[in-house]
């Protein structure tokens, strides 16, 4: 299984999306921290703190578990949209040991996601406030804060790839990802709040700390999560076993 893991690691690794997809990330986290700092001495005088500001700094770089969530699709989906699905299959020795094996791939590729993220996370919350007038602050709450962008980012990995075990398409997959995480769980936020705590990427806003109201308490976030991971990885996995693997 190591060599298995070892050689969908190297696959994974083909190509340029394995550093495109972080460096968009990091550039979308950026605007939104220039958005934080830049309106922060604003905010400050209207009575907010600079402590605040910071923590909105670090959770802005919850944006980063979208791109680990794509990783993770286009890790499985690659496999299907260059026809190599059978070979990857024969290789690994059976479709359970594939699977498995793309699944650890992507969360610890999630868990990379999650380190960069709360590395530049945290240079943004003590080098961005400085050009704009304030002095940077921090407390534990911030520490909290970024690890619940690594925890996000680290769970993301395995949901990617499990939706793309579902889907199959590249495309598709990565279009479900988007949809489901920038339109559908923020519209039913808006229009179901007691009911959308319950979707996976709300009950993420838990973990990374998010201050909307109506949010589930961080032990039952966790287990949500996991119930929406078990769910995608019984059905994954009854796929891959039942359908055509072409």
């Amino acid at each position: 299984m190591r060599n298995l893991v070892a050689g969908e690691a190297r696959k994974a690794l083909t190509g340029r999306i394995w550093w495109y997809l972080p460096l968009a990330g990091a550039w979308l986290c950026l605007i939104t921290t220039f958005g934080y700092v830049s309106e922060g001495e604003k905010a400050i005088a209207s009575g907010s703190t600079a402590l605040a500001v910071g923590q909105d700094v670090a959770r802005a770089w919850m944006m980063m578990f979208l791109l680990a969530a794509v990783f993770g699709a286009v890790a499985v989906t690659r496999d299907y949209g260059s026809g190599t699905m059978v070979r990857s299959v024969l290789l690994a020795g059976s479709r359970t040991r594939l699977f498995g094996a793309k699944l650890i791939v992507s969360t610890v590729a999630g868990a990379l996601f999650g380190l960069f993220a709360a590395a530049l996370g945290t240079a943004s919350v003590y080098l961005a406030p400085g050009p704009f007038g304030f002095e940077a602050a921090a407390d534990g709450e911030t520490a909290l804060i970024l690890f619940g962008v690594f925890a996000c980012c680290t769970l993301a990995g395995p949901w990617g790839a499990l939706v793309g075990w579902i889907v199959r398409n590249q495309t598709a997959a990565v279009v479900t990802l988007l949809v489901l995480t920038l339109l559908v769980d923020p519209g039913l936020q808006r229009i179901v709040p007691d009911a959308s705590k319950y979707l996976l990427t709300i009950a993420m806003s838990s973990v990374y700390r998010d201050v909307k109201p109506d949010l589930l308490s961080l032990p039952m976030a966790y287990a949500v999560i996991a119930a929406w991971l078990a769910a995608a990885f019984f059905v994954g996995r009854r796929l891959v076993r039942t359908r055509d693997i072409a």
